[in-house]
């Protein structure tokens, strides 16, 4: 029976783990899938599960866990924004699983219900936020619900259920959440600023400049440079240049790097506050 849209899962043709019984229900004998092990086209996980060549290491490490990619690591491993990119691996292992130990074992383990299309399966993206709201917090959820929204990947069915099975703060996040954002960083600078009741657009393009991160009101320009390097010279010249083409048309330029953002988000806040408390961002 296949699942309700808000219950869907991403799965494979040939997924990356399978158990014996799997294996032998699709015709496979026993010398079969010990020769499979023995030739490397097959690794045994644990016993009675195996991960195929080529399977990925969050996806094997958390089968050897007992259950699937959870949370924060479901979410990287379907290319959605995360604030924590070196989390530790987070294992899904519904409400009636069972942990097994292994080797290096530093695993968040997630007890939720739910089901998927195999046992190893990822679950729903509307779990998998739901995951990272509980166990991650409120602006993780909205950088990564926006990352969804912006990919795509959760349909109208998905957010009612997220809407039914989350708190009222998730929900006014909901609400909140656009499928326009360009990058996680925009996503949280624009959740970080909405207690101040500013008027914050993004990805607006501005004559002799190009398309810039966010004008905050009429005039101020925020631009939010991503993790990767952006300290080469060329980069910082053309920077300067888009600097100056905006002074001329009249706008001020706030520049702030991921490590801002992220870590020291005070000092970002007070910055734009203070140009905001002199009128800097009005025609």
């Amino acid at each position: 029976m296949p699942q309700p849209e808000d219950e869907r899962v991403c799965t494979a043709d040939s997924p990356a783990v399978t158990s014996y019984r799997e294996l032998i229900s699709a015709g496979l004998t026993r010398p079969r899938i010990a020769q499979a092990v023995a030739d490397g086209s097959l690794r045994s996980l644990r016993r009675g599960v195996y991960a195929r060549a080529g399977a990925c290491a969050d996806i094997t490490t958390a089968a050897a866990h007992g259950g699937s990619v959870a949370c924060v690591t479901a979410a990287r491993h379907l290319g959605l924004w995360v604030l924590q990119t070196e989390a530790p691996l987070h294992v899904w292992l519904g409400a009636h699983g069972r942990s097994y130990s292994h080797d290096d074992c530093e695993c968040v383990v997630h007890w939720d219900d739910g089901t998927t299309a195999d046992a190893f399966g990822l679950p729903s993206v509307p779990r998998i936020l739901r995951q990272v709201l509980l166990c991650r917090g409120i602006e993780e959820f909205f950088v990564t619900l926006e990352s969804a929204k912006r990919q795509d990947i959760i349909s109208s069915l998905g957010i009612a259920w997220l809407r039914k099975h989350t708190n009222a703060a998730a929900r006014e996040a909901i609400d909140f959440a656009r499928d326009d954002a360009d990058s996680g960083l925009e996503s949280l600078l624009r959740w970080r600023l909405r207690p101040h009741g500013l008027s914050v657009r993004s990805q607006i393009s501005i004559i002799a400049v190009g398309a810039v991160d966010f004008v905050i009101g009429d005039r101020l320009i925020v631009e939010v440079d991503g993790i990767e390097n952006h300290d080469g010279e060329s980069h910082r010249h053309k920077d300067l240049v888009r600097d100056a083409h905006a002074a001329i048309w009249g706008y001020s330029t706030l520049r702030f790097d991921y490590a801002m953002v992220v870590h020291d988000w005070s000092t970002v806040e007070m910055a734009i506050l203070a140009y905001v408390d002199r009128g800097l961002h009005l025609a």
